[in-house]
């Protein structure tokens, strides 16, 4: 049997381990300019050779003015992520401007490699997110507050306005990703099986079949 001290000793070090290892790992260089037509991806995109570097890489002009919102949901989001700005990559930061009609919903939806945290530019929304335990946190923000939304929870923003809001999204990911409940269900490819979503929402086959029909994306 380990002394008490020397049991707490390894406890210690175990528990520095760890949390080191679930830590990002630092930068090794200045800059990783993503690249990619390269085709290679070593969890981020390779890097453009530093010669072939220019400002261009770390600029974005996309989130000043407000995006045309043309979609059912009323709302529309402008991603400002390492597929917009190559300098982030390696970086472990992104933006998005999320802009919303009167009435208008960012529907339901989980970011599974980031937390959210979102500055109201104007407008008023109705946020929550949902936890683990099936509890909604849910607030009514207005201009200049901030909002969180932990990594990986199923989350929403409303404008519950007469008037158009906006907000600036910040993510501790180049590139968050997004699953928004709904579309992911109802509209993937190939299909999830009728049954099954039938099964999940206790709903017959063919409401399953009118909500696809509805969520499906608009031909040109």
């Amino acid at each position: 049997m380990l002394p008490p001290n020397m049991f707490a000793i390894l406890v210690i070090l175990y528990s520095v381990i760890s949390f080191a290892l679930a830590s990002d790992p630092d930068s090794l260089q200045d800059l990783c300019v993503a690249l990619p037509s390269s085709g290679v991806k070593v969890n981020g995109f390779a890097c453009k050779a530093e010669t072939n570097v220019t400002e261009s890489d770390f600029f974005f002009a996309g989130l000043a003015k407000p995006g045309i919102i043309n979609n059912t949901v009323g709302s529309l989001v402008t991603a400002a992520n390492v597929e917009k700005i190559p300098g982030l990559n390696t970086l472990g930061v992104s933006f998005s401007r999320i802009d919303y009609k009167a009435g208008g919903l960012n529907p339901p939806h989980t970011h599974p490699r980031a937390t959210e945290i979102v500055f109201v530019l104007e407008g008023q929304l109705d946020v929550g997110f949902i936890t683990t335990a099936n509890k909604l946190i849910s607030k009514t923000i207005k201009k200049g507050e901030i909002f969180v939304f932990p990594k990986g929870l199923v989350h929403y923003q409303k404008n519950n306005g007469d008037n158009h809001a906006a907000v600036i999204s910040a993510f501790n990911s180049q590139l968050p990703g997004t699953v928004s409940i709904a579309a992911t269900l109802f509209t993937s490819t190939p299909t999830v099986p009728d049954d099954v979503l039938a099964k999940a929402f206790q709903i017959e086959t063919k409401l399953v079949d009118a909500i696809k029909a509805k969520l499906a994306p608009k031909k040109s």
